[in-house]
């Protein structure tokens, strides 16, 4: 490796950034670094500064002095791994090991050691996909009928659940955003330690981590969000002494502060210092310095706060108990009275009483915990799947959040709780008549993240009091004369510049452009504006997402928390099958008590009661989610639902289709990817969707761009788009305007804009484009219908969530208010099906 460290601090710059750290001044890189370099009394001030930081922590936590560790047992599930880490003895290959996977049975019996001697966690720790990369996990698999790692991983955990009790802490590796959101059902932790962002020690020959696809630190990282995203209970941390450099390892540090910050869910980063490990590459290089370990952990301390719990691994500190709890750590990790470090072999785990007796006389007292730390115990919901609370609450203090130390763990169903119906079940009544009782949620300040961290990654051109709009005049023209002659052509990025000049057209030009987008419609669908008759039916709005747009979103303890029954649900239906509807649209929170089983069932209820009623239902973001708690694949269950009555999905939770927004608007939601891959999944099983775009809040006219090519290549593939709906923000309610950070809605001259761009740029792809009037009110609707669009969506009879929101223009229109839109726009009326077909009289 290319020697990259940084020149040594002078005395005087870590005497000031000691200072600093003292008075409780935000540190930056470079102050960190120099504390990095501390030693002697230097050392002794930052390691006094870090403790007193640790202290307060604890305090404040409600547990003064107190040292924690978990009492594990450690379940090699497989040391194969794809991955080739020059430090590793863990990994191995395949003729090297009797088996390339531990049998349930095998892993069953560790277990149960485990449980009969008091250990309440199931660490399994396993190398990152081997079936990518050893033939022989493949077979393995395949002959036992599983489809991947993971797979066997999740039966292993469940297994491990319902045999024995004890909480497993899953250590896979890398994992995608809906592999945390199948996992986070059969575990009440997960981890993946960062090690370094140093991307060098990954991408240059001879480094740590060459060759090694996992890695990559942008890979991490991205694993540390989407954990944060799926709101799993994370162990994360850094490896110092492999190479990286001073500045390489604050950097570590400050990324995993972020993440920390924005999302709350990273409940523990460990401070590991390297070890060298005969036969492995890396055998030659000399042992991290204990003291440079104490200063790691206690710059950490400074720059991760009270709140943060530390962790040094106490098999790896040559003894050095008091230097480490001097630094600040207070925990001390898993360790195991029953099976070796399978990572660190050659230094055994310290006896539990010596682990005790060191704390003690370091003036601390040492206390299990569980897997899972207190504070995610105690919050419950939404950190802890319902499955797994009954496993988890039989083996912790409810008023502390620690283990008991007596308990025994036991074997117990992992199931669904009886779901309880209720709450303010006629919302969809009341929100027109008393409204919402809040305006925003109890949890605001928390369930969302760090608004700090939040506005810091909303583009320059989206932010709030920025005008959008503008571009080149000859852009202008040239966009104009193109939507003209081949208005499908802006797409293609050899005209994204006049694409975007057209999207900030204004006054004559945007007129124009109106008129061009009216043309399109005329050419594509003809002059009927079309209708369709149904009925919105929110089956709950118990949400712990966090995503940060949307005021529909309910705690379970919330005065305006509902759910409805089977029963309500399909009466409901009926209602609106007397009333003349032909369509239900269905849509609710991603509710943690919804039972596996419960969308098909809801489907089933409907059509039991009303068999000829179109059920439109479950959007992307409901159809991910639950084939994750099921643990089937999308199509898998996309097919259950298609075979229970499912006849559309709804296209929403597309938000945009930019991660670079998604991150921002939506805590918790699906990635653009994972929402295309849905959408097109339900096209090819032959289940039709609409798409939808919502506009106007921390956006961008570039990305509005880019949202629309990602639809008009969904559509080159499948054709399976029935509709465009355009979807202005509505902001009044909106957490993340009422936290400042987002627009207040779309401006008039960009309702238009979006459209009719909307018109043009999928032109020839999708016909029919629809307008919102519950978003645009009456006035608005009959403009967007001289602008481009065809469609006017549906009765609705009853709205909920734009209402939540705040938006004034009510929850129903009868068939005669939409025909008196039509008609306000000089333009004949059709009631359709929901695929656009004639509907019944």
């Amino acid at each position: 490796m290319v020697d990259r460290s940084d020149p040594e601090p002078t005395e005087a710059s870590i005497r000031r950034a000691l200072g600093r750290a003292a008075t409780g001044r935000a540190l930056d890189a470079g102050e960190a670094g120099a504390l990095l370099a501390a030693r002697g009394p230097m050392l002794d001030d930052l390691l006094r500064i870090a403790s007193d930081i640790r202290d307060a922590g604890l305090r404040d936590a409600g547990r003064p002095g107190v040292v924690t560790y978990s009492k594990k047992v450690f379940i090699p599930l497989t040391r194969l791994c794809r991955d080739r880490c020059h430090y590793c003895t863990f990994a191995t290959v395949p003729h090297r090991l009797p088996a390339a996977y531990l049998e349930r049975d095998e892993v069953l019996a560790i277990a149960r050691e485990g449980a009969a001697q008091g250990c309440k966690e199931a660490l399994f720790t396993l190398g990152d996909r081997p079936e990518e990369r050893w033939p022989a996990a493949r077979r393995w698999l395949d002959e036992r009928g599983y489809d991947s790692t993971l797979d066997y991983l999740r039966a292993c955990a469940v297994a491990v659940l319902e045999e024995t009790g004890l909480l497993p802490h899953l250590n896979p590796g890398v994992l995608t955003w809906s592999e945390l959101q199948r996992l986070k059902p059969v575990a009440p932790s997960m981890g993946m330690m960062l090690e370094t962002t140093a991307g060098r020690l990954w991408s240059e020959p001879g480094g740590p981590h060459f060759g090694s696809p996992d890695k990559e630190p942008a890979v991490r990282l991205r694993v540390l969000d989407d954990a944060g995203r799926v709101g799993v209970p994370f162990t994360t941390g850094i490896l110092i002494g492999i190479g990286e450099n001073r500045a390489e390892r604050v950097d570590a540090i400050f990324a995993i502060r972020r993440a920390m910050r924005e999302y709350g869910h990273l409940q523990e980063v460990i401070v590991q210092n390297f070890r060298a490990k005969p036969d492995t590459a890396m055998r030659g290089m000399p042992d991290a310095e204990l003291h440079d370990l104490a200063a790691t952990v206690a710059v950490a301390r400074v720059l991760l706060g009270p709140k943060a719990r530390i962790q040094a691994p106490p098999n790896l500190i040559a003894g050095e108990y008091d230097l480490l709890l001097r630094a600040g750590i207070d925990d001390w990790g898993g360790v195991s009275p029953v099976t070796p470090d399978h990572v660190n072999p050659e230094r055994p785990w310290p006896h539990l009483d010596e682990l005790a007796a060191r704390t003690a006389s370091a003036g601390f007292t040492l206390r299990e915990r569980l897997t899972v730390y207190p504070e995610y115990v105690r919050a419950g919901e939404p950190w802890l799947d319902p499955r797994l609370l009954p496993h988890v609450t039989a083996l912790a203090d409810p008023a502390t959040g620690l283990a008991v130390e007596a308990a025994r763990p036991e074997g117990r169903p992992w199931q669904e709780p009886e779901e309880v119906y209720g709450g303010r079940t006629d919302l969809h009544v009341t929100i027109d008549v008393t409204g919402r009782t809040d305006d925003r949620r109890g949890d605001f300040d928390s369930v969302y993240g760090d608004w700090a961290e939040v506005a810091g990654k909303v583009a320059p051109e989206a932010r709030a009091g920025v005008p959008v709009g503008g571009g080149a005049d000859a852009d202008l023209r040239a966009g104009l004369r193109l939507a003209a002659d081949d208005p499908a052509a802006l797409l293609t990025p050899a005209h994204e510049a006049k694409a975007l000049a057209l999207f900030g057209a204004d006054g004559p030009a945007l007129d124009e452009l109106c008129r061009l987008a009216d043309d399109a419609r005329r050419d594509a669908v003809g002059d009927d504006v079309t209708y369709v008759v149904n009925r919105n039916i929110n089956f709950t709005n118990v949400c712990y997402v966090g995503c940060r747009f949307c005021a529909f979103a309910q705690r379970e303890s919330d005065a305006d928390a509902f759910r409805l029954s089977l029963e309500q649900v399909a009466d409901r239906a009926e209602e609106a099958w007397t009333a003349g509807a032909t369509e239900v649209c269905l849509q609710g929170g991603i509710d943690p008590k919804m039972p596996v089983t419960g969308y098909a069932d809801i489907v089933r209820a409907i059509k039991a009661r009303v068999p000829d009623m179109h059920v439109h239902a479950f959007s992307p973001m409901e159809i991910v989610t639950a084939a994750a708690k099921a643990g089937v694949p999308v199509r898998e269950w996309l097919l259950q639902l298609r075979e229970a009555g499912l006849d559309t999905i709804p296209g929403t939770a597309a938000e945009i289709l930019d991660d670079d927004v998604r991150w921002v608007l939506t805590k918790g939601k699906l990635p653009a990817s994972a929402w295309v891959d849905v959408v097109s999944t339900a096209h090819e099983v032959g289940i039709r969707s609409s798409s939808t775009m919502m506009y106007g809040h921390v956006d961008h006219p570039g990305q509005w761009l880019a949202h629309f090519r990602v639809l008009a290549g969904v559509q080159d593939r499948t054709g399976g788009f029935t509709e465009f709906v355009a979807l202005p923000f509505v902001h009044t309610n909106a957490p993340i305007y009422l936290a400042g950070i987002a627009r207040p809605g779309p401006t008039w001259r960009e309702n238009r804009a979006v459209h009719a761009m909307a018109r043009l740029l999928l032109h020839g792809r999708i016909d029919n484009i629809q307008c919102s009037w519950v978003k645009l009110g009456d006035e608005g609707t009959v403009e967007m219908l001289r602008g481009g669009c065809n469609d006017l969506g549906g009765t609705l009879m009853e709205e909920t969530i734009s209402r939540m929101a705040g938006s004034g223009n009510g929850s129903a229109r009868t068939e005669e208010q939409l025909r008196a839109i039509a008609t306000a726009a000089g333009r004949p009326f059709r009631k359709r099906t929901t695929a656009y077909g004639h509907a019944r009289a």
